[in-house]
């Protein structure tokens, strides 16, 4: 078995709703994030999944919060944005554009700071 690990990085603003502190206030992060695709076989090429198209599709992917308030973007118009829901979405929609039977999404990390963050895997 494979990994294929990318990062990557987006700005955008997000307010947690029912958080009883400053974090309730609207704020803004440089986003860190990490995608490890599993592979079982390597291809012709001898690689588990090309890590500049798994880029490209998770960068694409981010495009839509990157420089937004994520609370105005569908789902976390109502999807509280927390680091562990946009960890899953973007899990969930990175699945849907690279998983194949040999490579499969298999844990999406996001990071609010360098030190703080949270993962979704199955």
């Amino acid at each position: 078995m494979y990994e294929v690990i990318i990062t990557t990085k987006f700005s955008a603003a997000h307010r947690l709703r029912g958080y009883d502190g400053e974090f309730e206030r609207l704020h803004g992060h440089n986003w860190g994030a990490r995608v490890l695709v599993e592979a079982k076989e390597l291809d012709g090429m001898e690689v588990g999944i090309d890590f500049v198209a798994l880029k490209k599709k998770t960068d694409e992917i981010l495009s839509r919060l990157d420089y937004q308030n994520i609370n105005e973007v569908a789902p976390f118009d109502k999807l509280n944005p927390s680091a562990e829901n946009i960890a899953r979405w973007l899990y969930d929609n990175l699945s849907k554009e690279v998983n194949t039977e040999n490579a499969k999404v298999k844990r999406v990390q996001i990071n609010e700071t360098e030190d703080s963050g949270a993962a979704y895997f199955v």
